[in-house]
């Protein structure tokens, strides 16, 4: 088998296109950081942390994500935005310098050009969102999205109460297949803490 390396740069040179690298981290005591992380959020809404067991797979994400996003679906009421929208976030700016853009799926399809601007994306409530239609251009931005976080290197946070049932039915096996393509899936499917 022949060497490659050093043609990225040649091919550079030419203007050709090269393979994005994904945002990558290794965030050290992983576990304890994301516990500390909870607590704090949480006591700001005087809450207490209760742990699930589908923390220990977002730990396990802090402490090597290896290039993927994060994708938190299934039972409302869980905890999934609340992590998306101030845990992570607060933890890869502290620990990592990364800014993380959070937006609603109402606010994805208002401005899809200013989201797909952006580098670290959280995404919520995916499933909520419709076909963008601006200037009577229709467009698919789920997929725009996902399609830039594999072209571009583009990590993305995103969250559902839909099931992968539920998931595949509204966009289909090739949104799906890209989901998963830049993502670490997390199932949550224990009982909403609401209420």
């Amino acid at each position: 088998m022949e060497n490659f390396e050093g043609i990225l740069e040649e091919m550079r040179l030419h203007n050709m296109k090269v393979p994005e690298l994904g945002i990558s981290f290794q965030i050290p005591n992983a576990n304890e950081v994301f516990k500390n992380a909870m607590t704090y959020y949480l006591s700001l809404k005087n809450k207490k942390i209760v742990w699930l067991p589908e923390y220990e797979m977002i730990t396990d994400w802090l402490g090597d994500n290896k290039g993927k996003g994060l994708f938190l679906y299934g039972n409302v009421g869980t905890g999934k935005t609340f992590i998306t929208r101030y845990v992570i976030p607060g933890i890869l700016l502290k620990y990592k310098r990364l800014v993380v853009s959070t937006f609603d799926m109402t606010e994805v399809n208002a401005d899809p050009d200013y989201v797909l601007s952006k580098k670290l994306i959280a995404l919520d409530d995916l499933g909520t969102d419709e076909i963008s239609i601006k200037f009577g251009e229709k467009r698919t931005v789920v997929y725009e999205i996902l399609d830039a976080a594999e072209k571009y290197g583009k990590l993305l946070l995103i969250t559902s109460n839909l099931d992968k049932k539920e998931l595949l039915s509204k966009y289909g096996n090739r949104v799906f297949d890209r989901l998963v393509e830049v993502t670490i899936p997390i199932e949550f499917k224990g009982k909403s803490f609401r209420g």
